[in-house]
C-alpha cells in the first residue's frame, strides 16, 4: 500500500469543527445573529403591510368621487327630473306685474348650498294668465332683468331685447325667453321643474321647439333692391 501524501494527511480547513469543540460564546453570536435576522425580517413585513394598507386608503380616497360621478346619473332618482315644484302663491305676484321668483332645484344634495336656489320671472297678465320664464337669455345664457318701465327683458352681455310676453325684440337671439310649464293647484303656483326649459328638453317631451323655414318661401318674400336692404334694417329695430 501507498502512504498517504502530504494532502491527504492535512486535514480539510473548510470542515466544520465538531458541535463539541464549538465555544460557548460562538454559539451566542450565532443565536443572536438569528434573533436579529427574525427581527428585521418582520419589521419588513410589517413596514410592507402598512405600505400596502396606505396605497389602498389612498387609492379609495381617489376612487369614490370618480366613481361618484360616473354611476352620479344612474343614481340619481329619476323622479327629480319630472317633478313639480311650489313656485308661491298666488297672491305673491299681483296680476300686471313682473316678479322674480326662487325654487330650490330637485336634482341637488345637500351639499349644494345656495347654488341649489334657481332664480326665473314669473308675468301675471290682467286676463290673470301666467307666464313664468327662465332667467336666461336664450343667445348665450346670461341672466336677464325686467325694466318696468320700458317694458322689456334686458340682457347684460350682448344686448338681448325680449317683450314683456317673453318674445324676442331685437339683439342676437334668435327665439324669445325660455319658459316653465306652470299650473295653479289652489292657491299655489307650481312649476315644472328638474330640467331647465331648453331646445332640448322641449324636444324630449314631444314638441317641436324649432320652426321649420322653407328656403324657397324666403327667397320669395324677401326684398331685393339697396331701398330695400336699408328698409330691413331700419325695421329690424324697435322704433
Amino acid at each position: 500500500m501507498s502512504e498517504p501524501n502530504e494532502e491527504q494527511k492535512r486535514p480539510a480547513q473548510d470542515a466544520a469543527p465538531p458541535a463539541a469543540s464549538v465555544p460557548e460564546v460562538w454559539r451566542a453570536t450565532a443565536k443572536e445573529k438569528e434573533a436579529a435576522h427574525a427581527g428585521a425580517s418582520s419589521r419588513r413585513t410589517f413596514l410592507f403591510k402598512l405600505a400596502l394598507g396606505l396605497n389602498g386608503l389612498v387609492g379609495l380616497v381617489f376612487a369614490v368621487p370618480i366613481l361618484g360621478f360616473l354611476l352620479g346619473p344612474v343614481l340619481k332618482k329619476k323622479g327629480s327630473y319630472n317633478s313639480w315644484v311650489k313656485l308661491g302663491t298666488v297672491g305673491a305676484f299681483p296680476p300686471g306685474e313682473t316678479r322674480l321668483a326662487e325654487y330650490i332645484n330637485p336634482v341637488t344634495s345637500p351639499s349644494d348650498g345656495e347654488t341649489a336656489k334657481t332664480a326665473c320671472w314669473v308675468r301675471h297678465a290682467d286676463d290673470g294668465s301666467f307666464q313664468v320664464f327662465a332667467i336666461n337669455c336664450a343667445h348665450l345664457g346670461c341672466p336677464v332683468r325686467w325694466f318696468a318701465q320700458s317694458q322689456l327683458f334686458l340682457c347684460p352681455c350682448h344686448g338681448g331685447a325680449y317683450y314683456a310676453d317673453g318674445s324676442r325684440a331685437s339683439g342676437p337671439p334668435l327665439r324669445g325667453l325660455f319658459e316653465y310649464e306652470h299650473r295653479v293647484d289652489g292657491d299655489t303656483l307650481m312649476i315644472f321643474a328638474g330640467q331647465l326649459p331648453t331646445l332640448a328638453t322641449e324636444a324630449c317631451r314631444g314638441k317641436s321647439p324649432l320652426v321649420q323655414v322653407d328656403p324657397a318661401t324666403v327667397a320669395q318674400t324677401k326684398p331685393s333692391g339697396p331701398s330695400a336692404e336699408s328698409d330691413t334694417r331700419r325695421s329690424s329695430w324697435p322704433a
